[in-house]
């Protein structure tokens, strides 16, 4: 054997010996496998994210407008003194849309500015340590979308809410917003281009390079012509907000969203606006599915509609199932809905929660496998004293979900376990102005819907965040009702608990010798 023959298997052998072939799994929690020559494989483990990013859209043009912004992280379950990291939003640029309906250019469409200016100014809540809330306010009129990147011990479930009160005229209502992560892809069933409506999706582009978006709306008959909304470029770090209406040549009151990326990434929210019932933010429901779950519907509740939207080549026939305090029952004419391929269909339920708290659950009538979206469109209130919110299907808490903006008065949370009996750990934080966090275990019965108040903070100044992590038992979802008397009227939003993704699976990697082989 030459020498030339000898140093090549010595640098192979070392390179094995240093790097070794990964082998992955994709669950945290299954069991080691056989990997490649008999060898065993490590389950993945569950590590610390260590860095979020989120995108706020901008609150509000009304001058009646009084934007609260609070940031918080839940510090970490066995977390010690290591604290470090940084949490802040800094202000978008406005995108330079040409027109007041917000849409593209005709002549920039998709070519777009990729300077990737920059972003400056002063920085929004920023924190300092997981733990304890921030809050800040503001009654601009011209407040801007906000941009934000947490790192270190911060980026572990960081939570912004954006909560705006206009106490009259257009926009009136309370407009709660979790800020959103940034994606490729968001459906919004319930929007509208009616005449009574005024809903703008924002659209914010967090990154240093241009995204192009279309956005594609559909109606009971299919999609709705709607040129002027493809190929929309968003310039980097700014925001642009579209008026749907513009996009279409005739009103309609039922109306599915999609937002999908052709290229970069976006934070998208619907500012949804109604001339007679008030206005909220509509979040992004969870991604297509054969099931879904919209939890948290007051229990006076006056009105409730349902909208979805079937996003594949098949028609979702659907079972309604209403999940109460005491169990799930199917409402009185309402027992199905059906949803054809590509088209958008709604249902007005009425006052179906009776006095009590309720969560609906949709599943598919017999074997159905077509996925789909939904949303509910909740009205509390008579005449001119009512108010909107909006509960699009959510996300299952997988190990820990946070909601911040909790005030002394006025909120609620909703826990619904559709399958199975589960106990919830809620903890509601130390007072963004003082005090000290505490916390209680709830169980919540299979089939059932929870509506409970949070744990008052002890000694707690400012507002709070809470958290709720699943102990044990089966998938839990959430929501938060927020209520606010402003200018002599009651006022409501409600935002969802997803789980917060503080944690991903890192695999583990094992030698194997065994892809050196020649064979």
């Amino acid at each position: 054997m030459n020498r030339t023959t000898l140093s090549l298997l010595a640098a192979a052998t070392a390179l094995a010996a240093i790097t070794g072939v990964a082998s992955m799994t994709g669950d945290s929690d299954s069991d080691p496998k056989s990997g490649p020559g008999g060898s065993r494989v490590a389950a993945a483990a569950r590590m610390p994210v260590e860095r979020s990013a989120l995108v706020c859209p901008a609150p509000t043009s009304s001058e009646l407008g009084e934007t609260t912004y609070t940031a918080y992280t839940p510090r970490a379950s066995g977390q010690g003194g290591d604290d470090k990291g940084t949490a802040k939003l800094l202000p978008a640029h406005p995108a330079d849309d040409g027109g007041e309906d917000g849409g593209a250019r005709d002549g920039d469409r998709g070519k777009g500015d990729a300077r990737g200016d920059a972003l400056t100014g002063d920085p929004v809540v920023p924190l300092t340590k997981p733990g304890t809330p921030v809050s800040e306010n503001t009654s601009r009129s011209d407040a801007p979308a906000l941009i934000g990147v947490a790192d270190g011990a911060l980026a572990q479930g960081w939570t912004v809410q954006q909560t705006t009160a206009v106490t009259a005229g257009d926009g009136r209502g309370l407009l709660g917003a979790s800020c959103v992560a940034p994606g490729t892809d968001f459906w919004f069933p319930g929007v509208s281009t009616a005449g009574d409506r005024q809903d703008y999706v924002h659209l914010t582009n967090p990154d240093s390079a241009q995204a192009v978006v279309d956005l594609e709306l559909y109606g009971e008959n299919g999609r709705l012509e709607a040129p002027s909304g493809e190929s929309i470029n968003i310039p980097p770090h700014s925001t642009k907000p579209v008026l749907l209406s513009t996009l279409v040549s005739k009103p309609t009151i039922n109306v599915t969203l999609h937002a999908a990326v052709r290229s970069g990434r976006i934070g998208a929210s619907v500012q949804a606006v109604d001339a007679n019932i008030g206005s909220d933010w509509l979040p992004a429901a969870a991604p297509p599915g054969t099931r879904a779950v919209l939890p948290g519907i007051p229990k006076d509740a006056t009105s409730v509609r349902l909208v979805a939207y079937a996003t594949g080549s098949g028609d979702a026939d659907l079972r309604i199932q209403l999940s109460g305090p005491s169990g799930s029952l199917t409402p009185a004419g309402h027992e199905k809905m059906s949803v054809k391929s590509r088209m958008t269909s709604a249902i007005d339920l009425g006052d179906l929660t009776k006095g009590e708290p309720g969560s609906l659950v949709l599943t598919p009538q017999g074997s159905g496998t077509a996925p789909f979206v939904a949303a509910l469109r909740v009205t509390r209130g008579k005449g001119d004293q009512q108010e909107t919110a909006f509960i699009p299907a959510s996300t299952p808490i997988e190990s820990r979900g946070t909601v911040a903006d909790n005030r002394s008065k006025g909120s609620t949370l909703s826990l619904t376990a559709p399958d199975e009996a589960a106990t919830v750990r809620v903890t509601s934080s130390a007072g963004s102005e003082g005090g000290s966090p505490a916390s209680r275990e709830v169980t919540v019965k299979a089939g059932t819907t929870l509506a409970l108040d949070p744990p008052r903070p002890d000694g707690a100044k400012g507002s709070y965040a809470v958290t709720v992590e699943r102990l044990d038992g089966g998938p839990v979802y959430a929501s938060r009702l927020l209520e606010v008397e402003a200018g002599g009227m009651p006022m409501f939003t409600i935002q969802g608990l997803p789980d917060d993704r503080g944690t991903v699976a890192v695999p583990r990697g094992n030698q194997d010798l065994s892809l050196l082989n020649d064979d």
